[in-house]
């Protein structure tokens, strides 16, 4: 299955879940447009030198990824990690650039990593949980795994709507 179909598959499935989750009974409330999404540029001038130096490597990353260049994203990714192996963000990219990709199941193990460190740094807020929750979602759709993959869909959209509505984090959205 192409990479549009399976875009176009989720995507399906998102709106599907999403107008189910609008029907649902009273539980847990639904939280629109509650959190504002973690965009990794907000965070450039925050930590020690390596910190700041790494953090710029993963943003020349995501200009590449938005460009299409998924090699030299991923380059500008692992230099990250070599000046600063402990940056989350690094990692973070790092996910979302497998798990759009065509190893979705390198991201989830990205995902891991990310989570850990911002739980260390105790860093895990709602903004950063929008992206952990709908990049896992995505991650397991595109390996196949759909009935995992909705309900995290529906949370991300839940969580974040402008960037996770669509069921996607673009590396612009990221940025």
């Amino acid at each position: 299955m192409s990479a549009g179909s399976r875009r176009w598959i989720a995507g399906a499935s998102l709106l599907l879940a999403l107008g189910l989750a609008a029907c649902r009974t009273p539980g847990r409330p639904i939280l629109w447009g509650r959190v504002p999404p973690l965009r990794i540029s907000e965070l450039q001038a925050e930590g020690d030198a390596a910190r700041r130096a790494s953090t710029r490597l993963v943003l020349q990353g995501l200009d590449a990824d938005v460009a299409g260049s998924g090699a030299t994203a991923a380059g500008h990714y692992h230099r990250a990690l070599q000046v600063d192996p402990t940056n989350p963000y690094a990692y973070l990219a790092l996910a979302r650039h497998h798990a759009e990709g065509v190893t979705p199941e390198r991201g989830l193990s990205f995902l891991e990593r990310t989570r850990s460190l911002l739980e260390a740094e105790d860093a895990l807020s709602p903004r950063v949980r929008a992206h952990l929750v709908g990049l896992r979602g995505v991650a397991l759709d595109a390996s196949g795994r759909m009935h995992d993959a909705v309900p995290l869909l529906v949370e991300a959209s839940e969580l974040a709507p402008r960037v996770w509505g669509d069921g996607h984090l673009s590396p612009a959205e990221l940025r």
